[in-house]
């Protein structure tokens, strides 16, 4: 091995032997599968740090079930339909400076490429051999035969099987459905299309008609029931309002609403025309009518209404939102005399119609006096809102004011009365965006009623049922997601799967359409299959029909008829055919959590759909995001690092071993600079070890006698085997490096200080295999530097050997480290330079009051009082009985709280603490460079301190005598 560790060097000839042996190259065989698949990277830019974390996990996935024996299919593709690319070429194409600098600065695209990629073909051209490019360098174990893009003819002829076979079963409908709408585009808009606002959800409000003369002034809820609490409505003074006829279902209205909200109406499903202007100072003072009580009500001026949220204007319920509290308290010795409202607004009584837990008749009262919120302005106003509705919505039932909705659920009541106020025309749907939209091509976007369009339809009771059964069979990592999935599925509506612009497939029965970006990338797993073939050159364009696609993917049909309609051998069509049936079901789909409302879940809507029920999925796996510095990336604005920057200057195993140490799981990563620094110095000292243990050339046979400090070392292994294993099962990256790599070092370093030599090439032997889905390039060099002929990424994975468990060996070097760690804090703290150092072993009883205790654990039966009273009952332990409840009162804690097995080990046999310490004198001695005496605290031969009487148990009582420093 090289005297320094040359990541860049190591790597490029282990992509080299990879790529020319095709060991990651899968075929059906007779081991076991596992087949593994991650999102598909979108090509509107280089590969970045996100991509980097959900790809390795991936990655170390694969390697890890590849070790343990799996036959395992790691593929991927690259997905670029939809409309981002196609804005990104007309970005360029006019040379946008934001995105020229972006992408030049931060994708590192080269000044000369970049103005030629003003195409949509151009670019995916570019970014697909880039993204394999930067996948090669980090190391992964991809088959790369079956690699495709979603613009290819081959996929496009999927994509329309697919379709076809989902319009036959009743899931794709033509109709009108609120859908993220790209005003400038004339476009639906997906999660991949957005800008920001990409969490954004599309949320159905209830508009509520107050009425004043001939008018309508409607306000938008998402709690219809409040409307019976209605005492005044608020209108902005200082926003531009607008008359408007409202035709719907043949009823014609003149509304009033915001500037704002009279655009929004106009993608609705109503007719609306502008007729003219309305001052906001018109509309303040005048008295409405509620449509619900019939009640008289006031509208308010208030400086909060936003104009862009719901219709403008907002309606008041005091009683139970805090916010309207304290705006109405605020106005009560105001001068509205200027609206001309010159009534007594404390006169306007609050009206209680909801009956809460915790709470009396006015919630939003009570809360803002016990939490002293002096005004709207009141960061703690929020709080206190949050707190009312959620008690109000979980545990709230109506009241007699509210008719014959007394006695129902709060969270129960929304659908039954907004239906009630539709049928009586006191109100309407409105939908809302749940936080602003603004699609990729810079364009705020709307909520539109699209008439015509065609849909999924999710919203099936039939095919939800089918996803909840597949989720129940599933396993869900982490866990507590299950939850989350379940949450989705349920609220999930039908979805917009067409557009007129962008690339794509072309919507099979009606051929003026697209389909959209992630309804073209749900089953693509079993598209995996198939593209080896077409690779291969065995399969073309002309061969896919709709009967091939039947009898590989679905066994439909039988070889010979296929053979005969598409010209296909039929022993190619049955060897697809035995293929798909040896790999299918997908194992494990691992992706970014953002990826869980849509594409995860449509991979599971059209699996469920399509597929008999033994070709489900069988897990799906979810991480968290990551960010650059504490600062969130975004490919169009930055800040972004690329995986292949990363690389280029780390190396690829210290940038997958970094990312994946970081966080766990859902949580989210910070990438920073320090942090990676770190990791580099931690690789170095792993090749160093590797490599002195290379050069010393000492090897042990496990069965030899060994040392105490030998079976630590081998017991401990076998913990980390354990652990890393549980972990990456699942898929608990940190964990597993935590184990693997930093609780080992710590050991090895132990280990070596302890004198231990016999067992370091097992170690090595097993920590580099134990590294090796982790950092698989430098562990492919020391497994070679080592003597062996075959690569680590096909060897045995380290397993958990019950045989090498010395719990004894464990706790006798925790003993000795523990005691060695004390006198050193012992130094620390005094300041005392060391001349001597005595250690007191525990005295007998205290060994005998242990034993007990651990005898009465064992029972279940171990108590203060009962281990007293068993203690004090024997005649030998008596003459103690001044120090045993003190003692015991100490102990017990530490049995409750998870300390019993390291007492139970102690108190079994072969812990002869004494003679331990005995035996570690001189390694004590050269560690704190002075004389260590050992004394039993029963019989003491010096104790000038009398500090023997604090000796317990796993704990030597110490004294040093020394100089006092300065």
């Amino acid at each position: 091995m090289e005297q320094e560790y040359k990541p860049h060097e190591i790597e490029k000839k282990w992509q080299k032997y990879w790529n020319e042996s095709g060991i990651f190259q899968a075929e059906p065989d007779k081991r076991e599968k596992f087949f593994i698949t991650i999102p598909y990277p979108y090509l509107n830019g280089n590969l970045h740090a996100g991509h980097t974390r959900t790809f390795t996990i991936g990655d170390v996935v694969a390697r890890h079930k590849r070790m343990l024996g799996f036959n395992v299919l790691y593929p991927m593709g690259f997905h670029v339909t939809g409309t981002p690319i196609v804005g990104l070429a007309e970005l360029i194409a006019s040379r946008d400076p934001q995105t020229m600098d972006v992408y030049e600065r931060l994708h590192g695209i080269p000044g000369d490429i970049l103005p030629t990629l003003e195409t949509p073909e151009k670019i995916v051209d570019y970014f697909k051999l880039e993204a394999e490019k930067a996948m090669r360098m980090i190391g992964y174990s991809i088959d790369w035969r079956r690699k495709f893009t979603t613009t290819e003819e081959t996929y496009k002829k999927f994509i329309e099987w697919q379709y076809i076979r989902l319009e036959e079963k009743g899931l794709i409908v033509k109709g009108s459905h609120p859908v993220k709408w790209c005003p400038n585009d004339n476009n639906p808009v997906e999660d991949h299309d957005i800008l920001h606002g990409e969490e954004a959800t599309i949320v159905e409000y209830t508009l509520i008609k107050f009425r004043y003369k001939d008018l309508v002034l409607p306000c938008a809820t998402l709690r219809p029931e409040t409307t019976f609490g209605v005492t005044n409505l608020w209108v902005n003074p200082d926003v531009g309002y607008v008359k408007a006829r409202v035709e719907k279902d043949g009823y014609t209205e003149f509304w009033v609403v915001s500037r704002e909200a009279f655009r929004k109406l106009t993608f609705t499903d109503r007719t609306v025309e502008y007729i003219e202007d309305i001052p906001a100072k018109s509309i303040i003072g005048i008295k409405l009518t509620n449509p619900v009580t019939d009640d008289e009500i006031i509208s308010l001026p208030a400086s909060f209404v936003r104009p862009e949220n719901g219709s403008g204007i907002v309606m008041s319920v005091p009683a139970h939102a805090p916010f309207d509290y304290l705006a109405l308290r605020d106005l009560y010795d105001a001068d509205l005399s200027d609206y001309g409202i010159t009534e007594d607004l404390r006169k306007i009584e609050l009206i209680s119609l909801i009956k809460a837990p915790e709470f009396g008749e006015f919630p939003a009262k009570e809360i803002v006096e016990k939490m002293g919120i002096t005004s709207q302005k009141d960061p703690k106003a929020e709080e206190a809102t949050k707190i009312v509705y959620r008690r109000e919505f979980h545990g709230g039932m109506l009241k007699e004011i509210t008719g014959k909705y007394e006695g129902h659920a709060v969270s129960k009541i929304k659908d039954i009365l907004t239906r009630d106020l539709i049928s009586s025309n006191a109100g309407e749907i409105f939908y809302e965006f749940s936080e602003p939209v603004i699609c990729r091509c810079g364009t705020p976007c709307v909520v539109n009623m699209v008439k015509g369009q065609w849909f999924l339809n999710y919203s099936d009771p039939e095919w939800k049922a089918k996803v909840y059964r597949c989720l129940s069979q599933m396993r869900i990592i982490p866990e507590e997601y299950r939850v989350e999935f379940e949450n989705k599925v349920d609220w999930l509506k039908d979805k917009a799967c067409a557009r007129k612009k962008g690339l794509g497939t072309r919507l099979p029965i009606d051929k003026e359409w697209l389909i959209e970006s992630l309804g073209d990338s749900t089953i693509y797993m079993s598209y995996y299959i198939i593209a080896k073939f077409i690779e291969k050159g065995d399969l073309a364009l002309e061969h896919l029909t709709l009967s091939f696609f039947d009898y590989t993917l679905f066994g439909k049909g039988d070889s010979a008829a296929v053979s005969a309609e598409t010209g296909l051998d039929s022993g190619i069509l049955e060897e697809i055919r035995s293929d798909f049936n040896y790999w299918y079901p997908v194992d494990l789909r691992s992706s970014g959590k953002d990826l869980v409302p849509n594409h995860l879940l449509f991979f599971l809507f059209h699996h469920v759909a399509l597929f008999e029920e033994e070709n489900w999925p069988k897990a799906l796996a979810v991480n968290g995001f990551v960010s650059l510095e504490g600062q969130k990336m975004s490919k169009s604005k930055g800040p972004i690092l690329t995986l292949e920057s990363a690389v280029q200057e780390y190396g690829a195993d210290i940038t997958r071993m970094y990312i994946l140490s970081t966080a766990e799981q859902t949580q989210d990563a910070d990438w920073h600079k320090t942090g990676i620094e770190s990791a580099r110095r931690q690789v170095d000292r792993f090749y160093s070890f590797a490599k002195d243990v290379i050069e010393n050339g000492e090897r042990a046979k496990l069965g030899t006698e060994f040392k105490q400090i030998d079976c630590w070392m081998l017991s401990r292994m076998q913990d980390y085997f354990l652990e890393t294993n549980v972990a990456l099962d699942s898929i608990q990256t940190r964990e597993a490096i935590q184990n693997s790599f930093f609780l080992l070092i710590n050991d090895v370093k132990w280990y070596q200080r302890r004198g231990g030599k016999t067992l370091l090439y097992y170690i090595l032997d097993n920590w580099v295999r134990l590294m090796a889905p982790f950092t698989p390039h430098l562990c492919e060099e020391i497994w070679e530097a080592m003597g062996h002929k075959e690569p680590i990424s096909l060897t045995q994975y380290p397993l958990y050997n019950e045989d090498y468990m010395d719990e004894g060996a464990e706790l006798a070097e925790e003993v000795i480290k523990g005691t060695l760690e004390d006198i050193e804090e012992i130094i620390r703290v005094t300041k005392i330079t060391p001349q001597k150092v005595l250690l007191y072993t525990s005295p007998a009883w205290k060994v005998a009051v242990l034993k007990c205790a651990c005898e009465m654990q064992l029972e279940a039966s171990l108590e203060v009082g009962t281990l007293i009273k068993v203690l004090m009952a024997n005649p030998d332990l008596k003459r103690f009985g001044k120090d045993i409840p003190k003692f015991v009162q100490k102990i017990i804690p530490e049995f409750k709280s998870g300390g019993a097995d390291r007492y139970e080990i102690f108190a079994g046999p072969g812990l002869d603490e004494h003679a331990l310490l005995k035996e570690s004198a001189s390694f004590l001695e050269k560690e704190i460079g002075c004389p260590v005496e050992i004394y039993s605290a029963d019989s003491p031969a010096y104790d000038p301190e009398k500090k023997s009487r604090f000796a317990e148990p796993l704990r030597p009582a110490i004294y040093i005598e020394g100089k006092k420093g300065e």
